[in-house]
């Protein structure tokens, strides 16, 4: 495959609880910064968080203690746990490999729908 697969996203109550994940082919994953952002409507597609390949982790101010972002090397998997999620989380993610500067490097997939609502 050459574009990264997301699945997990869905409907949430806020406070609620979600895990999204995103496959990627191992020639984009292997040894690489990954990443996950977000776009709402209506604005850009931001950057939320990263993990290098040395397990290293960076966090968007606004999700900093309430994401976790994590990587299985063997299944050329990054996860994002999302936990206490508000109405302004609400926003279609997607993952992608990143370069030093959290710039995505490879193609979009068709991300995964979160949706924060009562």
């Amino acid at each position: 495959q050459v574009q990264p697969v997301e699945s997990g996203g869905g409907l949430v109550q806020p406070g609620g609880s979600l895990r999204v994940s995103c496959v990627i082919s191992e020639r984009m994953f292997r040894l690489r910064t990954m990443a996950w952002y977000r776009q709402a409507p209506g604005k850009q597609r931001e950057l939320v968080a990263r993990i290098s390949s040395g397990f290293g982790t960076n966090y968007v101010d606004s999700v900093k203690g309430r994401f976790t972002i994590s990587r299985d090397n063997a299944k050329n998997t990054v996860y994002l746990q999302m936990n206490s999620l508000k109405h302004e989380d609400t926003a279609v993610y997607y993952c992608n490999s990143a370069d030093n500067w959290g710039g995505p490097i490879g193609p979009w997939g068709q991300g995964t729908q979160v949706t924060v609502s009562s």
